[in-house]
């Protein structure tokens, strides 16, 4: 459910943290972290917190997109997945996709699609259906041939499974936009679609 000031009120009470307060100590933690556990669990909570449009504007305050980024820069397969699913969740807004583009997330994120890790690739998924939409050049550099042959690679892989498929229209928009092999790339934007997008 998606937060409001009221309701924000409402959760916090007379002597809770504020949601600000909360998600700097987040970062804080994050940063001051020395094992690579807690920083998986930090950036999984703060993934969590970047699906509700109430903290899209703290998120861009405190950096948090650009520590995203810089996760999927890890050799640690949990710290990318983690920081991948936080994009996802955050692109639907274009102030958070400008802010991801200005950090140069695309090729970071581009390069997601070729992880071990399923979620990452579904993650990666939605991130760049969302993106497409935010200008002509972030489009052109997602739509270019090598990133339609990643996503088709990944639609004919055997692990590829439709269950919990939710909504074609998610993929024939993205199939039509990319006006490449629609039937395999449909296949992997729908599992991406359902995956990571609800």
């Amino acid at each position: 459910m998606f937060t409001n000031n009221q309701r924000q009120e409402e959760r916090t009470g007379k002597h809770g943290t504020p949601r600000l307060q909360y998600l700097q100590e987040l970062v804080s933690q994050f940063q001051n972290a020395t094992d690579e556990e807690t920083k998986e669990r930090i950036v999984a909570n703060l993934a969590n917190f970047a699906y509700d449009p109430y903290n899209y504007t703290i998120l861009r305050q405190l950096n948090v997109l650009e520590l995203f980024v810089d996760c999927i820069t890890e050799p640690n397969e949990k710290l990318v997945e983690f920081g991948i699913g936080g994009i996802c969740n955050a692109c639907a807004e274009p102030k958070n996709v400008a802010t991801i583009v200005e950090a140069d997330g695309i090729p970071l994120i581009i390069k997601s699609l070729s992880s071990p890790v399923r979620n990452t690739v579904n993650y990666a998924l939605g991130a760049l259906y969302y993106m497409c939409d935010y200008n002509r050049a972030t489009r052109e550099e997602i739509l270019r041939p090598e990133v339609v042959d990643l996503i088709e690679r990944y639609a004919a892989a055997e692990s590829v499974s439709l269950e919990n498929t939710k909504d074609d229209d998610f993929a024939k928009s993205f199939c039509i936009a990319m006006g490449q092999n629609a039937n395999a790339t449909m296949n992997v934007l729908r599992i991406g679609k359902a995956l990571c997008c609800g």
